[in-house]
């Protein structure tokens, strides 16, 4: 992930300096885009050019009696709004997030750790059909960080009505679904015990739960869980994680999330990374990610096993100043849960950051 350069608005326009400085915050903008090229050499590529381009405006503040503020709106492609996050910092006494839904809350925040010298294994080039285990963190949600004590941080994250997201002021929403609230607890533990060796080890793991209505259908509550490991030893960075999904669907096929009669999905990944300077770095990571369920009618097509995707990933990516040229090359088998359905892709990509 690139730092971008932040520019204050003071330097855009000389009026919006005498409002920043009236209410005693700041204001800045963060920016950049992506231009990729993606060669399929097993399914059709179509047009091959593809970009992105987002930037964020960040506003910052701070409370008489210490506590700071912070705004972040947040612009996809096409300059369209993806979310707005209001964190209040409390001193010691930790910080309140209040986010619209951009998968930065509760388990979505540590859905894939694994080093990458890019991006993750499931997401550079090949669509996978992987379940992610993401919590409360596509919802508007409220987390709750509590002050790091001994290298460990606690993170309880709550959504009033799973799925619900970016709902304006003085506003009220509802996904007119079976699903109730959410919630979410995560830690991260840094257990350097003072010593240097294990100074870059973290552990982290998360569990949510999704209330769901009773209303006779059948659907029953859902939980998601997340636990791995990741460790920095100079310029190598090692990690390893496992996660599961049950959604709630029973044997009766087609009701809630249920797909082809599967209820129950879960993950397994590992990342190896190699910073080969401060400029170049290099990653293989693999996911495997494996169904489960009500029943076994569709496991198997044409004698070949559809209850498995595996996906790997080689990747390169070279920085220089603001500038930052990746490559990747990612195979997945049975994608989307298809038997024989193996494709492989190479991604070529330019970021720029502003």
């Amino acid at each position: 992930m690139n730092k971008l350069t932040k520019v204050g608005l003071t330097a855009l326009c000389g009026s919006l300096a005498g409002i920043s400085s009236a209410n005693a915050g700041d204001l800045s903008i963060t920016g950049g885009a992506d231009l990729t090229y993606v060669s399929k050499s097993e399914a059709v590529t179509g047009a091959p050019i593809g970009m992105g381009s987002n930037y964020s405006l960040k506003g910052s503040g701070e409370l008489d009696n210490g506590w700071t503020v912070d705004l972040t709106i947040a612009n996809a492609n096409g300059n369209a709004f993806s979310a707005a996050i209001v964190n209040l910092g409390m001193g010691g006494y930790g910080s309140l997030n209040f986010n619209q839904g951009n998968s930065g809350n509760g388990l979505a925040a540590i859905d894939d750790k694994m080093p990458t010298a890019w991006e993750e294994t499931w997401g550079a080039g090949l669509t996978s059909g992987v379940r992610l285990a993401v919590g409360s963190g596509a919802s508007q949600n409220i987390q709750y960080t509590a002050p790091t004590v001994l290298g460990t941080t606690l993170k309880v994250t709550y959504a009033h009505q799973y799925g619900a997201s970016d709902i304006a002021d003085k506003g009220s929403a509802s996904n007119n679904t079976q699903d109730n609230s959410s919630y979410d607890a995560t830690i991260n533990i840094n257990p350097s015990l003072g010593t240097e060796i294990l100074s870059g080890l973290n552990v982290f793991a998360g569990a949510a739960t999704i209330e769901r209505q009773d209303d006779g259908a059948s659907l029953q509550d859902a939980y998601e869980g997340v636990a791995g490991v990741t460790y920095d030893i100079g310029p190598l960075s090692l990690g390893a994680q496992w996660s599961g999904d049950y959604t709630g669907a029973n044997s009766i096929s087609g009701q809630g999330n249920d797909i082809n009669d599967y209820n129950f999905y879960k993950n397994h990944a590992f990342g190896v990374a190699f910073n080969v300077n401060d400029d170049l770095s290099i990653s293989y990571g693999e996911w495997k990610a494996r169904k489960a369920g009500t029943t076994d009618s569709t496991t198997v097509q044409g004698g070949e096993d559809t209850k498995t995707v595996n996906i790997s990933s080689f990747q390169i990516a070279y920085t220089m100043g603001g500038a930052s040229f990746r490559y990747a090359s990612t195979e997945v088998e049975n994608q989307s849960w298809s038997a024989g359905t193996d494709r492989d892709a190479t991604t070529l990509s330019l970021g720029l950051a502003f």
